[in-house]
């Protein structure tokens, strides 16, 4: 049976930028943000880390490309991670995807949120045959563990009305897929703007890994947000599942407001 990490503990990179440095970072087990100029290897590192898993999340006990990484528990030998960039650059093969799908793809953006469609129509599917299976087996409290099952989704949809509300736009709650109204007209997130894109595939990505421990990598995620937006991020996150570690590369003061700047490490503080 595959045993899963809880969370990473440490991340050790050897040789890196041609053998020049070697990174030793210890992480939170929730919060941990890494800084630093335009050029001094943020997203290097984040990605190094990213290239040593395997496919599927298994990683090895030994040095895999330079990168080694202590879990919790140590025995672990797996573990689930979520990677987002926030660049919204235009799909290369972008004719041929429209072909396969009945949407307008884009973007890259498009195609996560395309992908993103599919896997919250599955976790409404489990979540859905969850509640049955309590509301089914008659103890006294199957309502209010039903109404506990449900509980994300909720609060998922009531983080984007808050977000979108600006701008008049509101998920349809009837609809299985994501959909959105705005003045009486029905808008599929393939039209959202590039920031309303980048929230919600931020917070649907949170809302699929079903409270599950997990790893989310995110690499300057606040590209394309308001500051406000920034401000929230980290709170919206761990809102949703209290079980994520959140490890990401950022430049913005915005995104470190509100109680996270113990969490921060600069690269020259983990280079040896």
């Amino acid at each position: 049976m595959q045993k899963y990490a809880d969370y990473i503990e440490q991340i050790e990179i050897e040789s890196l930028w041609s053998g020049i440095r070697h990174i030793v970072w210890n992480l939170d087990p929730k919060v941990n943000i890494l800084s630093g100029v335009n050029g001094v290897g943020k997203s290097t590192i984040l990605n190094k880390v990213v290239k040593g898993l395997m496919q599927g999340g298994e990683f090895p006990s030994h040095l895999l490309k330079g990168v080694h990484i202590k879990v919790v528990p140590e025995d672990a030998k797996w573990i689930r991670y979520d990677v987002i960039r926030s660049i919204d650059r235009p799909l290369m093969s972008g004719d041929s995807m429209k072909k396969i799908v009945d949407v307008t793809v884009a973007t890259e953006l498009d195609w996560q949120l395309y992908m993103l469609q599919r896997k919250y129509l599955d976790y409404q599917v489990n979540i859905g045959n969850r509640i049955i299976s309590v509301l089914q087996g008659g103890s006294t409290d199957a309502a209010i563990k039903a109404q506990e099952l449900s509980r994300p989704k909720l609060l998922f949809q009531n983080l984007i009305d808050e977000l979108f509300a600006e701008t008049g736009k509101r998920l349809i709650r009837t609809k299985n897929e994501i959909a959105f109204t705005q003045i009486g007209e029905e808008l599929l997130p393939y039209q959202l703007s590039s920031g309303e894109k980048q929230m919600l595939v931020i917070l649907l990505t949170v809302l699929i890994e079903d409270n599950l421990p997990y790893v989310l990598f995110m690499d300057e995620p606040e590209i394309s947000l308001h500051i406000d937006w920034q401000q929230k991020l980290i709170d919206m996150i761990l809102q949703l599942n209290p079980n994520v570690q959140i490890v990401l590369t950022t430049h913005s003061p915005a995104v470190i407001m509100g109680g996270w700047i113990d969490k921060v490490t600069e690269v020259s503080d983990i280079t040896l």
